[in-house]
């Protein structure tokens, strides 16, 4: 691209290369397909990047995404408030809503406690998980962290916090590999590892 290069197209190309998991020429071949579509299909792909920016918030009590103040979740008056499911992202939470098996509700981390990467219990949403559990509300709290080193230190840091506040603590129980993310798990394995949960 050195010898023939046009700046909208470079730029185009390094936007992509910013994204996960995409290399040079995966970027190239996506600017290209981008260029290459009508002109009113790139608008609507623009904007619809634009809106989630835009439109899509953190829900006031679980810390997932969000349109409104709440998710779905805890707007439901369908959903038992005295389970919380805490997961790191949210497309974890996604997963656990694809096994139909769970009608609690969620809290959503957004990372896990990892030390070399800088990020300790104060860059994750923990203190809003505490204050959720202030009335008597909440009976168990299912820590669903991904099965990694970093997950499995925040589950154990988190169950420490909650044991002395007399709620029941679990976590998912290993139908799900180590070393693997919920997100790509099927929803058989997540439903076995939801059902076979042990307390901490």
């Amino acid at each position: 691209m050195a010898g023939y290069s046009v700046a909208p197209l470079l730029k185009l190309i390094e936007q992509f290369e910013r994204l996960p998991g995409i290399g040079s020429k995966t970027a190239q071949r996506l600017a290209y397909f981008v260029l290459n579509m009508p002109k009113e299909q790139a608008v609507e792909f623009s904007n619809a990047i634009i809106d989630a920016h835009e439109k899509i918030r953190y829900c006031e009590v679980c810390c997932n995404f969000s349109e409104g103040e709440l998710c779905p979740v805890c707007k439901s008056d369908r959903r038992d408030k005295s389970v919380i499911c805490v997961v790191e992202t949210p497309r974890d939470a996604i997963a656990l809503e694809s096994t139909r098996e769970f009608d609690g509700v969620y809290h959503v981390l957004h990372g896990a406690i990892s030390p070399l990467n800088g990020i300790g219990p104060d860059q994750l949403y923990i203190k809003q998980l505490l204050a959720r559990l202030n009335d008597d509300t909440v009976k168990e709290v299912i820590m669903a962290t991904n099965p990694t080193v970093e997950g499995e230190a925040t589950a154990m840091y988190i169950s420490r916090l909650l044991k002395p506040m007399g709620i029941k603590v679990t976590r998912l129980a290993y139908g799900i590999p180590v070393g693997g993310d919920l997100e790509y798990a099927d929803e058989v394995t997540l439903a076995r590892a939801l059902e076979g949960r042990n307390e901490l």
